[in-house]
C-alpha cells in the first residue's frame, strides 16, 4: 500500500512534470473508482494543472478551480507516460482505472492490481468534500507537530494499542501498515502496547522514530521516477515484509502476527523482550 512517503514522492514527481500543463482528455475505465458525479470528470478538460498537494495518503491535483483527488488504496499506483497511446483505452479486466492525458501528449495512468477494487477518484470543488480528507488527523511531518502534540494524542488514545494508533488516519495522517511496523521497531516498542502505558522516555523514543523513519523514507524517495518508488520502499524496510529473516539490529528472527486481512512484522528481541506475540486475529486493530 502506498503510504505518506511514496505519495509525497509522487507529488513532487508530478509537480516537475504535470504542473503548468493542460488536461486534454480523461478516460475512466473502472467506473467503480469514481466516487463523485458532480462536477463530472470531463469538467477538467481544458483546465491547467496548477498545483499538486498531499493530504495524508490522498494525492490532490488542483486543476483550474477543481480538485482531482485520488487514494491509491492497497494495490493502486500511478504510472507516468511521456507519450500516451493515441487509441483510447476501453473498459476491461486490465489494471487500468483512469487515464489522464495532458496537452503535450504525456500523462499518467491510475492502475490497481488484484481483484479488489478500492482505488478511489474524486472530482470536487474543495478537498474537504472528500470524507477521508475531512476526518484526517495531523500530518506527523508537519513543522508544528512536536513532541507535546504527539504526547497529547497518545494520552487521548488511552488503552488503544500502538499499532492501531499509528495506523488510524483520524489520529495521524499518512501512516500505514508498513511504516508503523518500521517505526515501532526503531522505537523498540511492542505493537500491542497500550498508548497510555508509555513512559516519558518511551514517548521520546516513539516520537523520534516517527519523525526519523518517515523523514528518511521521503528523503530516500526524493527524485526517483514513479516506477522506482515501490522498490525503494521495500529495500528500506528492516522488519516489514521480512518474516523469517534476521533482524538487522540484533540478528533475531523477524516474526509475524496475522490478521483477517493483513499482518504485522516485529523483532521479538528488539521489541517484546524476546517473547513472541500471540497470533490473535484482531482485525479491528488494523482498521
Amino acid at each position: 500500500m502506498p503510504e505518506m512517503p511514496e505519495v509525497e514522492s509522487l507529488r513532487t514527481f508530478l509537480i516537475e512534470r504535470a504542473r503548468g500543463r493542460v488536461v486534454a482528455q480523461t478516460y475512466l475505465t473502472a467506473f467503480s473508482a469514481l466516487k463523485t458525479y458532480a462536477p463530472p470528470l470531463d469538467a477538467l478538460h481544458g483546465l491547467e494543472v496548477e498545483q499538486i498537494d498531499r493530504h495524508g495518503k490522498f494525492l490532490d491535483l488542483t486543476v483550474g478551480g477543481l480538485h482531482l483527488i485520488t487514494h491509491l488504496a492497497r494495490a493502486g499506483w500511478l504510472r507516468w507516460r511521456e507519450e500516451m497511446p493515441v487509441k483510447p483505452p476501453r473498459p476491461s479486466k486490465n489494471p487500468l482505472a483512469l487515464r489522464v492525458v495532458l496537452d503535450d501528449g504525456s500523462g499518467f495512468d491510475l492502475t490497481e492490481a488484484g481483484t479488489q477494487r478500492k482505488l478511489a477518484v474524486y472530482v470536487v470543488h474543495d478537498p474537504a468534500e472528500v470524507p477521508g480528507i475531512a476526518t484526517l488527523g495531523p500530518d506527523p511531518l508537519a513543522e508544528d507537530f512536536d513532541r507535546t502534540a504527539f504526547a497529547a494524542i497518545l494520552k487521548q488514545a488511552g488503552r488503544a494499542q500502538l499499532k492501531g494508533v499509528l495506523r488510524d488516519q483520524k489520529i495521524l495522517a499518512g501512516i500505514g501498515n508498513a511504516y508503523s511496523d518500521e517505526i515501532l521497531h526503531a522505537a523498540k516498542l511492542s505493537p500491542f502496547k497500550g498508548a497510555d502505558r508509555l513512559t516519558e522516555e518511551e514517548t521520546d523514543r516513539l516520537y523520534a522514530a516517527l519523525r526519523a523513519e518517515l523523514g528518511d523514507a521521503v528523503a530516500r524517495s526524493s527524485g526517483l521516477a514513479a516506477q522506482d518508488l515501490k522498490a525503494e520502499k521495500k529495500s528500506g524496510m528492516r522488519v516489514h515484509g521480512r518474516t523469517g529473516e534476521p533482524c538487522p539490529v540484533c540478528g533475531d528472527t523477524v516474526a509475524e502476527v496475522s490478521f483477517a486481512d493483513s499482518s504485522l512484522q516485529y523483532c521479538p528481541t528488539c521489541q517484546t523482550g524476546g517473547k513472541p506475540l500471540a497470533d490473535r486475529r484482531m482485525s479491528r486493530l488494523l482498521k
